[in-house]
């Protein structure tokens, strides 16, 4: 069965993240002209941060400004996040990104505008399997149709974008005390568990985590694909507390067990962007040579250390610090040798790239804030701050650097401890 949705996905993001992946600005936003794409409502002007040198601001104003920047440029009026690296388009990633980062950032007024647009735009058609009758899930692409016109373009959806967002929405119904933002959570949960979530037909019955829709990532009976980049034990863990019918807990366990065999996948500990599981043996094994996915370490993997810290810094998990500090140990050689670490690596540990990722140091930053607080605080101040200019990394179409960005130097303490508890 061919896989036309993650080829899709892993293809537009490849390529949009390649022209972004240098740590350096090469470009000087003052003077940068925003583009501008027909049928889009943006303002034309933009403003970039308070000009003050980025040295000099403590990492509390930096994310305040970053996140002010970020509204303006890559949030429509109408709440629409814009890839502005993928001819404008829209992703349920960046929708949910969007409600993470507004809910953290005790932003409500961005936090409702960016959750209505996708419900309003990005749902998709009744599925059979829909607890309600309806899909509480969104579809993942939405942009320029062939015709001109701006729509769904792929009514598969993501999983990680739809965790993300449940999970803004848990915390954004306990910060803003909104009880409908969590029926709206709960739907989704239903949703989520029926259509992105599998137990094997075996004995002990283990569930895992899809990326997406079933049929688009299991190519025959026996196999099914995973991407390490979006288990999020944190997040199963907040679902555990609002959905008790549904054993949430059991991807908890799932997440680690697979990402134990990822590690072993390659002798330098890496995690691949995607791997492969046989369903009969419970063994996960690198993706075949010539897939349209890959099972090197690069862009989604970054996010790997993101999610797993996260459980670390929040919820104290002895699994997560485990794998932290074990298959960390390859990169901060190459950090202790070199000063850089280049953005795509093969699982063997060879470079696949010559260039850098700031995506990569900023997720990299608060692994290493759990473990070795030192080698976070060298890669801050040599590889994230003088990326970062005016409220922006990078450059000024850079959407997906400024969400792993902001989202890798948030601190876990800053989070109040009520939106981690539920009393639900």
């Amino acid at each position: 069965m061919p896989l036309p949705f993650p080829n899709a996905m892993v293809m537009s993001l490849t390529v949009a993240l390649v022209g972004s992946a240098g740590c350096v600005p090469t470009l000087d936003p003052i003077a940068f002209e925003p583009l501008s794409f027909e049928g889009l409502n943006l303002s034309p002007t933009f403003w970039y941060g308070t000009g003050q040198d980025s040295a000099n601001l403590s990492r509390s104003d930096l994310l305040a400004e970053s996140w002010q920047v970020y509204r303006q440029r890559f949030i429509q009026s109408d709440g629409r996040v814009i890839d502005w690296e993928a001819g404008g388009r829209t992703v349920s990633e960046g929708q949910a990104y969007a409600m993470l980062r507004a809910v953290m950032a005790d932003d409500p007024e961005t936090f409702d505008l960016t959750l209505r647009w996708a419900e309003d735009n990005l749902r998709r058609p009744s599925q059979a399997n829909d607890a309600d009758g309806v899909d509480h899930l969104w579809a993942w692409k939405w942009g320029r149709a062939t015709d001109g016109s701006w729509q769904i373009l792929d009514e598969n959806f993501a999983s990680d974008a739809d965790i993300d967002a449940i999970t803004a929405l848990i915390w954004a119904a306990r910060r803003w005390q909104r009880p409908d933002y969590l029926d709206l959570a709960r739907l989704k949960l239903a949703d989520l568990w029926d259509q992105s979530t599998l137990a094997l037909d075996i004995e002990n019955r283990p569930r895992y985590l899809l990326p997406g829709p079933l049929a688009a990532f299991q190519p025959d009976a026996n196999t099914l694909y995973l991407n390490p980049s979006y288990l999020a034990p944190y997040a199963f863990r907040l679902f555990a507390q609002v959905d008790p019918d549904r054993d949430w807990l059991s991807l908890v366990d799932s997440s680690y067990a697979v990402l134990d065999q990822v590690s072993v996948l390659s002798a330098k500990g890496l995690p691949g962007d995607w791997v492969r599981l046989d369903m009969t043996t419970q063994t996960v094994t690198a993706v075949a040579e010539g897939s349209t996915l890959s099972s090197q370490y690069g862009f989604d993997a970054h996010r790997v250390w993101w999610r797993i810290a996260w459980d670390a810094a929040w919820f104290d998990e002895p699994r997560a610090t485990a794998f932290l500090t074990e298959n960390l140990s390859f990169l901060e050689q190459l950090w202790q040798q070199d000063q850089r670490i280049p953005a795509i690596l093969s699982l063997a540990g060879d470079p696949l790239v010559d260039y850098e990722a700031t995506g990569q140091y900023a997720m990299l930053y608060i692994a290493f804030d759990q473990i070795l607080p030192t080698i976070a605080t060298e890669m801050y101040q040599q590889k994230l701050i003088p990326a970062y200019r005016h409220g922006i990394w990078d450059n000024a179409n850079a959407y997906y650097v400024q969400n792993l960005a902001w989202l890798g130097l948030f601190p876990p303490e800053d989070l109040p401890p009520a939106l981690l508890q539920g009393s639900e």
